[in-house]
C-alpha cells in the first residue's frame, strides 16, 4: 500500500512529525514501512506560464517559438513538444531555475534564436513515466485553464509529496485505504482524524425506475447496490484527484474512472462504472456463470468461464467477472453520457479463485479477497456520486436500486485489565486501557475491569481476546513493555538422552563425510508412495493428502524421506556436484485409517543417499566409488558406536535393486533396510549408481541404553588366524560369521570377511570365503593349544552346519 502524505494530511494531521518520524512510530506499531520515497524532485523558479503566442521557429521544422507570460513578465522560449499550443498554461522553467538531476536553467540560443528558459513536461519535474497520463507522456504537461499565472508548480503538481510504502499482512485489509491508514494513524499520534462527508445532490428522478437488481447467488454477493448518474460529462478529473492517484501508482485515465479509482483507495471498497447506454437491459442481474460461458474483459482478453465464476449479467450475457475484471461490452468511453454505478460486497474467496484461475490481479480483486468494510460499501458509492456532481457534472438519481442481505454486525470480543496485564507482564491501569480504546476508536461498556468491546467492521481482523492483547500492547507501545530475565535456579539447561543421541549421531555421519539434509515433509502423492520401508508399509493404509494444497508439489504428507532426498541429489547432479553424500533425521507421517480423522502418526527416520566416488586421490590415481559395502560400513559404524547388534538379511523392497539390497533387523524386528537404487528408480530421477538407506530412529532411541562403559587397554599379546572355507554360493558370509563366533568362544574378539573368490579350481556353485580371527585374552597370553583348539571348534562347527571345508585341502 502506498500512502501519499499529502492526501493523508486531508484526514489527520502528522504535521508535527518528519516522515522518518512517522515511518518509526507506525512500524512500532505494528505495520511494517517498506520504504520511504519522494513522488518527485522539488524544482526552483518554476512556474505557471500562460502561450500568448505559438510560431513555427524561422530555421527549425520541429521547433515553435513561444512568448509565455509567466505572471511578472513574458518569456521567448523554444519548445520542441509535439502538443504545445496557444492558450495552454504549461509549466515553465525561469532563467536559473534548478530542475531534478540539477538540470541548471540558462539563457540559450536554438538555431540562431534566444531562449529564456523552458517549457517542461512531468518526466523533466521528477514524476516516474508509467504514472504519467497517456496524452501527456511524449509532451508537455497542460494544466488546468482556472490554475493561476505565475504560482509554483511544486504545489501545484504535487512535487513535495512523500510516499510510505506499508508491508501489510493479509490480516490488516483495513490499512488497504487512505481512511483506514488515517485511523491508524490518529490512534498512534492521538490526533482527532477528519472524514469525508459525502452529501449528494441529486433529482427528482428515481433510480428504481431505470433498474432492477436480481441476485441469484446471494451466499457470495450478500450486498449489491447500484446508482444511476445522468448527463455525465467525460474528461479529465481535477488535477488533486490525479496527482494523488499518480502518488498512489495509479495512472490517471478519465474523470469517471479516476473517482472509481478515488474512492477504492480512499474507502477501501471497489467500484465499477458501466456505461448504462451500452449495459442492453434494465435488470442487473449477478449469477454464477455457466460451464464454457464467455466473455471479453476489459483487457479485450476473451475468457472462458466455469461455474465456480462468478458474473454481473445484463440478464442476457456476461457485463463484468464479479470484483475483478469489467466486460469490453460495456466500457466507459468518451461518448459514455450515463454511468451505472456498482458498489457489491463479493465474497473473497469467489474472487480469489476467479483471479486467480485467469491471473487477473488488480487494486479491486486485492481488496475483496482480503476482507472489505460492509458499511463502507454503501457509503463508497455514495461518495463516488458526490464526485460525479462535482467533477463530471453528473446528475445523480434519487435512490440506490440494492439487494441488501449483508451482515453488518460488530464483532464482540471481553477483555480483563488482569488478565492483558498478565500476558504482558505490564501493570496498565484500566484507564489506559480505556484510553486506549478511545484512539482507536473502538466503542465500549465498561463494568470495572472488564471490558465489552464492539470491534468496527472496518476492523474484521479483531474476533478473539487474543487480538484485542495485541491491539493494547502496540498502542501502549512495544517499547514501553518491561523486560525480565528467566528467573530460577543457577543450574544451566542440559540436553535430554534423546537429543544427546541425536546430536552424537549427526556427529558421528558428518565425521564419516555425509551431509545434513533438510527436506520437505510434504511431496507429490506419486514420490509420498516411494522407497517406503517393508515395516513401515505393513503398518500404512493411506497416505495423508492436504486438504488444500498450495502446489501439486506439496500436497501430500511423506511416508519415506527417502524419494525429496532424492529429489535433492538429482538438482544438485545437474549442477555439476558428481559426489554427494546425505543423510537426514526426520518425521515421517504413518495413517493407519482409509478414511482419516484422526492426526497421522509421526515417526523419526534415519536416511541416507550416496552416490558417485567416495575416496578420490588423484595423485596417487586412487578412486573409490561408492557401493553397497561402502554404505554398509557406515551403518556398521554407526551402529558400533551405539553399541546395538543388528543383523543384515537379503531382501526384494520396491523401488530397490534386487541383487544388492538388505533388510535390517535388531533382533526379530525390521528397523529399515540399505541398498541399491533399482536402475528404473535411478533413471526417473536421472541419477547414476546411487545407493540409500533408512533406519527406523524412534526404536534406536527406545532401545538404546546409554551407559557409559570403559574397557582396559590389553596389556597382552593377541593372535590372528585367518580360515578360508568353501560353501554353496547361497550361503550367506554373515551366517557362517555367527556360527564361527559361538564356535570360537569369548577368546574370539573379532572375525572379518577379507576375501571371496568363485571361478577356476572350485567346484560350480561353489564359493570360498576367508575370515580373519582375532583372538585376544585381556588377563594373560594365550597359548598355542587354545588357539588352535578354539581354531578347531569352529572348524568342526561350520562343517556340521553349512558342509565347509577348507580351502586347498
Amino acid at each position: 500500500m502506498l500512502v501519499s502524505l499529502n492526501w493523508l494530511k486531508n484526514y489527520v494531521d502528522i504535521d508535527q512529525l518528519s516522515p522518518e518520524e512517522l515511518a518509526e512510530r507506525i512500524t512500532k506499531s505494528g505495520i511494517e514501512v517498506e520504504g520511504i520515497e519522494r513522488f518527485g524532485s522539488t524544482a526552483t523558479n518554476v512556474v505557471v506560464g500562460y502561450v500568448e503566442s505559438c510560431e513555427r521557429h524561422p530555421n527549425a521544422d520541429k521547433l515553435n517559438l513561444c512568448l509565455v507570460n509567466v505572471g511578472d513578465e513574458t518569456l521567448q522560449i523554444i519548445c520542441g513538444a509535439p502538443n504545445i499550443a496557444q492558450g495552454q498554461k504549461v509549466a515553465a522553467a525561469k532563467p536559473g531555475a534548478v530542475l531534478p538531476g540539477n538540470v541548471k536553467i540558462k539563457k540559450a540560443k536554438l538555431r540562431g534564436v534566444e531562449s529564456f528558459g523552458m517549457i517542461c513536461s512531468l518526466q523533466e519535474l521528477g514524476v516516474e513515466e508509467k504514472f504519467i497520463p497517456k496524452e501527456f507522456t511524449s509532451g508537455i504537461f497542460v494544466f488546468p485553464e482556472d490554475v493561476e499565472i505565475g504560482s509554483d508548480v511544486t504545489k501545484l503538481l504535487n512535487l513535495d509529496d512523500i510516499i510510505i510504502e506499508l508491508g501489510l499482512t493479509p490480516n490488516r485489509s483495513d490499512a488497504l485505504s487512505m481512511l483506514g491508514v488515517a485511523y491508524e494513524v490518529a490512534a498512534i499520534l492521538d490526533v482527532p482524524i477528519r472524514l469525508p462527508q459525502s452529501s449528494v445532490r441529486i433529482v427528482e428522478e428515481k433510480a428504481e425506475e431505470h433498474i432492477r437488481v436480481n441476485v441469484e447467488a446471494p451466499d457470495v454477493n450478500p450486498y449489491y447496490g447500484a446508482f444511476i448518474i445522468k448527463n455525465i460529462v467525460v474528461g479529465p478529473s481535477p488535477l488533486w484527484m490525479r496527482n494523488y492517484l499518480m502518488a498512489a501508482g495509479i495512472r490517471p485515465i478519465n474523470n469517471v474512472v479516476d473517482i472509481t479509482n478515488y474512492v477504492l483507495l480512499e474507502y477501501g471498497q471497489p467500484l465499477h462504472a458501466f456505461d448504462f447506454d451500452k449495459f442492453g437491459s434494465n435488470e442487473v442481474v449477478v449469477r454464477k456463470a455457466s460451464n464454457d460461458e464467455r466473455m471479453v474483459t476489459l483487457d479485450d482478453q476473451d475468457r472462458t468461464l466455469t461455474e465456480d465464476h462468478l458474473v454481473i449479467t445484463n440478464g442476457k450475457e456476461p457485463v463484468a467477472l464479479a470484483g475483478v475484471m469489467g466486460g469490453a461490452n460495456s466500457e466507459v468511453s468518451d461518448s459514455t453520457t450515463t454511468v451505472l454505478l456498482e458498489a457489491a460486497y463479493f465474497d473473497g474467496q469467489s474472487v480469489r479463485r476467479a483471479s486467480k484461475d485467469f491471473d487477473l490481479r488488480s487494486e479491486s480483486s486485492n481488496r475483496f479477497e482480503k476482507g472489505v468494510d460492509p458499511n463502507r460499501v454503501r457509503k463508497a458509492g455514495e461518495r463516488a456520486c458526490q464526485l460525479f456532481a462535482e467533477y463530471a457534472s453528473g446528475s445523480v438519481l434519487d435512490g440506490v436500486v440494492e439487494f441488501d442481505q449483508l451482515d453488518y454486525d460488530e464483532k464482540t470480543v471481553t477483555i480483563w485489565t488482569s488478565k492483558i496485564n498478565e500476558r504482558l507482564g505490564t501493570n496498565i491501569s484500566n484507564e489506559e486501557i480505556a484510553d486506549i480504546l478511545r484512539k482507536l476508536h473502538f466503542n465500549y461498556d465498561q463494568d470495572g475491569e472488564t471490558f465489552t468491546v464492539y470491534a468496527p467492521t472496518r476492523r474484521q481482523d479483531i474476533t478473539i481476546f487474543e487480538d484485542m492483547v495485541e491491539e493494547v500492547a502496540r498502542i501502549y507501545g512495544y517499547d514501553n513493555l518491561p523486560f525480565t530475565l528467566p528467573q530460577g535456579g543457577s543450574q544451566a539447561g542440559g540436553l535430554t538422552k534423546n537429543q544427546a543421541l541425536k546430536r552424537q549421531v549427526k556427529q558421528f555421519l558428518e565425521g564419516v563425510g555425509l551431509s545434513e539434509t533438510v527436506t520437505y515433509s510434504l511431496t507429490t502423492t506419486s514420490r509420498a508412495e516411494e522407497l517406503v520401508s517393508p515395516e513401515v508399509k505393513d503398518g500404512l493404509v493411506s497416505t495423508v493428502s492436504l486438504a488444500m494444497p498450495m502446489s501439486e508439489e506439496h500436497s501430500t504428507l511423506r511416508v519415506s524421506i527417502l524419494p525429496e532426498m532424492l529429489a535433492s541429489a538429482s538438482y544438485n547432479l545437474a549442477r555439476k556436484q558428481a559426489n554427494i553424500a546425505y543423510y537426514e533425521l526426520g518425521s515421517v507421517f504413518v495413517s493407519k485409517e482409509k478414511k482419516i480423522t484422526e492426526q497421522p502418526e509421526e515417526k523419526l527416520r534415519l536416511a541416507g543417499v550416496l552416490t558417485g566416488e567416495w575416496v578420490t586421490h588423484p595423485w596417487q590415481q586412487e578412486k573409490k566409488p561408492v557401493d553397497f559395502f561402502v554404505t554398509k560400513g557406515i551403518l556398521e559404524g554407526l551402529f558400533d558406536l551405539l553399541n546395538v547388534a543388528v543383523t543384515y538379511k537379503q531382501a526384494k523392497i520396491e523401488g530397490m535393486h534386487p541383487g544388492r539390497t538388505a533388510q535390517i533387523f535388531m533382533g526379530d524386528r525390521a528397523i529399515g533396510f540399505v541398498g541399491q537404487l533399482h536402475p528404473l528408480m535411478q533413471k526417473a530421477y536421472d541419477l547414476k549408481e546411487t545407493y540409500v538407506f533408512d533406519i527406523d530412529f524412534d526404536y534406536v532411541l527406545e532401545i538404546h541404553e546409554n551407559e557409559p562403559s570403559f574397557a582396559v587397554i590389553p596389556r597382552f599379546p593377541s593372535v590372528t588366524r585367518d580360515i578360508a572355507l568353501v560353501v554353496d554360493e547361497k550361503i550367506a558370509a554373515g551366517d557362517i560369521q555367527e556360527a564361527i563366533a559361538h564356535a570360537g568362544g569369548a577368546l574370539v574378539k573379532d572375525i572379518q570377511v577379507f576375501d571371496v573368490y568363485q571361478g577356476e579350481h572350485l567346484e560350480a556353485g561353489k564359493k570360498s570365503i576367508a575370515f580373519s580371527l582375532f583372538y585376544q585374552d585381556p588377563e594373560r597370553t594365550l597359548t598355542d593349544d587354545e588357539v588352535e583348539a578354539s581354531y578347531q571348534a569352529i572348524l568342526d562347527e561350520v562343517t556340521k552346519k553349512f558342509g565347509a571345508e577348507l580351502r586347498g585341502q
